[in-house]
């Protein structure tokens, strides 16, 4: 199997000014045009591409219905958790009427370990209910649609229509506002007004994957308390470089998932995603 691409070392941004959009240790990020911030974003997502060909949604699912459920679940906890706790609860219920008439006690020992279990409960039920009876046993296409569903709000919304339907959406979710805010793509802090100004930096058509590629740069590399830095192959494009561990050994230390080595957080990687870091053994 074709192996993911390993990360790159961060280049040296020793030599330009902090002004054109790259960075430099002890540098200040000058302010920048709204073009050179536009110009600078697409520059790192090309760059994040390049390093994450392989991105994708890190939740297991089939169907609509189980990316659905799964995504709620998700909220408060990891997507390996959800991975480890949805196979019982979707032998237990594998359609939304099945789920719509779950005894709330039975299912709340199935989605114990995600957290929040009696919310989450009460959620899957709600909107199995909703999608038996007002959309024939099917999730719905449209967003919509989709968040007057219960427990579904528009980043919910937007990952099963991105990975389900095709449809572009911007998933916002606490990783990627973390780094479009230290990235200086928005100063936004509410998911809605930044899923609306980083829709005006790209075309649609790279919405989805963009979602991706930010999402796996935060989960591996530009962690919330101690990004590796001196690991990041988008440095010299980062206006908050120097926030984390700036030391090369050091950071390359702090990397996780694939880029430290690991697996990533699927347990059953679908075939359509070549050179995917292989499960852990005896999983899937």
């Amino acid at each position: 199997m074709k192996r993911p691409a390993k990360a790159k070392p961060a280049a040296s941004a020793t030599t330009s000014g902090a002004g054109t959009g790259t960075a430099r240790p002890g540098a200040v990020w000058k302010p920048e045009s709204r073009l050179a911030m536009v110009r600078r974003a697409r520059r790192i997502n090309r760059e994040l591409a390049e390093l994450y060909p392989y991105a994708h949604p890190e939740l297991d699912f089939r169907n609509p219905f189980e990316l659905l459920v799964a995504t709620v679940l998700s909220a408060q906890t990891t997507d390996l958790r959800v991975n480890q706790t949805t196979p019982a609860l979707f032998a237990a219920y594998p359609t939304p009427e099945d789920m719509a008439a779950a005894v709330p006690e039975e299912m709340e020992e199935l989605i114990r370990p995600t957290g929040f279990f009696r919310a989450k409960t009460k959620s899957l039920i709600g909107l199995s209910v909703a999608l038996r009876d007002r959309f024939g046993g099917e999730v719905p296409g449209r967003l919509d649609d989709l968040v007057t569903l219960p427990g579904v709000g528009r980043k919910t919304a937007n990952v099963v229509l991105g990975n389900a339907f095709g449809v572009p959406g911007i998933t916002v979710d606490t990783h990627f506002g973390r780094l479009v805010r230290r990235w200086k793509w928005t100063e936004q802090e509410d998911p809605e007004k930044v899923e609306a100004e980083i829709a005006t930096i790209f075309p649609k058509s790279e919405w989805t994957m963009l979602s991706h590629r930010v999402v796996f740069h935060g989960r591996r590399i530009c962690h919330a308390r101690k990004p590796a830095c001196g690991a990041c192959p988008i440095a010299p494009l980062c206006p908050a470089y120097g926030e984390g561990e700036t030391d090369p050994e050091k950071a390359r230390k702090l990397l996780k998932y694939e880029m430290g080595g690991r697996p990533g957080q699927r347990l059953s990687p679908p075939a359509d995603y070549p050179g995917m870091p292989a499960p852990p053994l005896g999983a899937g």
